[in-house]
């Protein structure tokens, strides 16, 4: 699944530390040259032989041309057997969504829409620094449903400073009334750095309390599963079967390769003869990462080789993040010797965990219960400490 990055931005938003740049102009068609060039390299290196789904991430890939994408898909395409129902995701602003632009990246092989909404209240979006107004969302993501339907996902941002419980009930009940039947849900985390940590560490905006955020999520939930959705992983949820092939492949510690400056990978280095799989992190900085991605076909910033105790971590780690939790079989691919049951099904923290209502481990594998979804956070340092004992 390669991952291409479009780091950058027109303006930078109050809550974001992601790897976005903000630039007068940008030369469009040597960053093109560049994904295209790292993406074949990267293929190569991997002999990956099928992909399952693209996603163009960011920054900002709305703001590339569809010549960019088209480009890129091609370059995929001829290094990897990219199939005609391959899922390819592009992560859109409601800003740079008007409907020829859309239309010109559905004819270059996009067939899915990822659209930061993150909310639908214009005094929120002011403060969250964002581009576009509650109206112009609306028109985004109706324009979007016209060209992708059922496969528009939005996004939405809870616990914002200042939010009460009913605010954020009102945000969902109007999400809902304009969603298609994808919808990710991501508490605001407040970033060091970032303007709007400096605005609540200042005192100038209330941090949300805890239970408060923990009382959202619940009423996410609820609400949303009420409506027909499937909680099919932490922060996703997804109706008539629309959850994403991209999210899952990386919950199920899929091979991905990540293309672009800051863009992240997991993969087997097979055209090298490798057979362990490598962490990989293209360089942060486009200008630089443009100058290696033409002197030696990549970009790539640092290399970890990862040891067989380190996926099995990532695995746990990613995969109880979902509904189907870790699998037997996918447990067995990373682990042939040491069985799930062998690990967590002896006495020990797991089992623990199992007896107070968290988890469970039955004939399918290992998953959290419904209440378990909600604190993994605070369950995953036992169930590690447990595996790392073993």
């Amino acid at each position: 699944a390669p991952c291409p990055q479009w780091p950058y931005c027109r303006k930078r938003c109050s809550y974001c530390n992601f790897n976005t740049y903000v630039v007068p102009a940008v030369d469009e068609a040597a960053v093109r040259a560049c994904l295209v060039r790292e993406a074949q390299t990267l293929l190569r290196l991997s002999q990956v032989h099928s992909v399952s789904s693209v996603f163009f991430g960011g920054g900002t890939p709305s703001l590339a041309s569809p010549g960019t994408v088209a480009a890129v898909l091609e370059a995929v395409a001829a290094a990897a057997h990219l199939p005609a129902g391959a899922e390819v995701t592009l992560e859109a602003n409601p800003s740079s969504t008007s409907t020829s632009r859309l239309a010109g990246f559905r004819a270059a092989g996009v067939n899915r829409l990822s659209i930061g909404v993150q909310s639908l209240d214009d005094a929120e979006l002011k403060m969250l620094g964002r581009e576009h107004t509650a109206a112009e969302a609306r028109k985004a993501v109706e324009v979007a449903r016209g060209l992708f339907p059922g496969r528009t996902s939005i996004d939405l941002l809870f616990g914002l400073p200042g939010q009460s419980r009913d605010a954020w009930a009102q945000r969902l009940e109007a999400a809902l009334g304009l969603c298609d039947d994808h919808i990710s849900l991501y508490q605001l985390t407040l970033e060091r750095g970032t303007a709007l940590a400096a605005q609540v560490r200042g005192g100038a905006l209330p941090a949300p309390p805890q239970d408060l955020l923990a009382d959202m999520y619940q009423t996410a939930r609820t609400v949303l599963a009420a409506a027909g959705f499937r909680h099919y992983e932490v922060s996703n949820f997804a109706r008539k079967g629309a959850l994403s092939t991209h999210n899952l492949s990386y919950w199920r510690a899929d091979q991905y390769i990540g293309v672009g400056p800051g863009a992240h990978g997991r993969f087997v280095l097979r055209g090298e003869g490798g057979r362990s799989r490598e962490a990989r992190v293209q360089t942060l900085e486009p200008v630089a990462w443009m100058r290696e991605v033409q002197s030696q076909g990549h970009g790539t910033r640092s290399r970890v080789v990862l040891s067989p105790l380190e996926q099995l971590e990532e695995l746990l780690a990613l995969g109880l993040r979902t509904d189907e939790g870790v699998t037997h079989e996918r447990w067995g691919h990373f682990s042939p010797q040491l069985s799930l049951q062998a690990v967590f099904g002896a006495p020990g923290e797991a089992r623990a965990l199992q007896q107070q209502g968290w988890l469970v481990l039955d004939s399918s594998g290992l998953r959290c219960t419904w209440a378990g979804l909600a604190v993994l956070d605070s369950l995953l340092p036992d169930l590690l400490w447990q595996l790392q004992r073993v």
